[in-house]
């Protein structure tokens, strides 16, 4: 499969990925790799973006999360390898990309859960995380951008 469009072929794009990419940086510090790109893989699954998908699955595996965890992200709330922050995390991420599919967005026992092991400082860096990738999430559809070859740091 061949992308549709080179987005990133494209001054704007490629200035568009730069400053998303730093964004992306900020919730570096916050939060713990593991969930950060388990999360990041979830919210690609949901969104069916493969090439992130294909990204944050080596991503992971490279920073040491366990096959058994990367390959039940899909199916957390019935596996016993997760944390009930990373639960917490999971079902924020899931309520936050799906936001048109619910009157009140995210509910607020999802929020109170997440408040309950994120400080604020976390829960901040967890939002901006799940935003940054349904953005990138939606780029990277839109324009069918294939999966299969990403390498591990392969964005830096």
């Amino acid at each position: 499969m061949d992308a549709r469009f080179n987005l990133y072929g494209t001054a704007v794009g490629m200035k568009f990925g730069k400053l998303i990419t730093s964004a992306g940086r900020a919730t570096e510090s916050a939060l713990p790799t593991e969930t950060r790109e388990l999360v990041a893989l979830r919210v690609s699954q949901i969104n069916g973006c493969g090439f992130c998908a294909d990204a944050h699955t080596k991503e992971a595996e490279h920073a040491g999360v366990s096959r058994t965890r990367i390959n039940l992200v899909a199916t957390w709330r019935e596996a016993t390898v997760y944390s009930e922050a990373e639960r917490a995390a999971f079902a924020l991420a899931e309520q936050a990309t799906r936001i048109a599919d619910s009157s009140e967005g995210v509910s607020d026992e999802v929020w109170a859960d997440a408040a309950r092991h994120y400080d604020d400082e976390r829960l901040a860096a967890l939002l901006s995380h799940i935003a940054v990738m349904n953005a990138f999430n939606r780029l990277n559809v839109v324009v069918r951008q294939p999966a299969g070859d990403y390498q591990p740091g392969q964005f830096g």
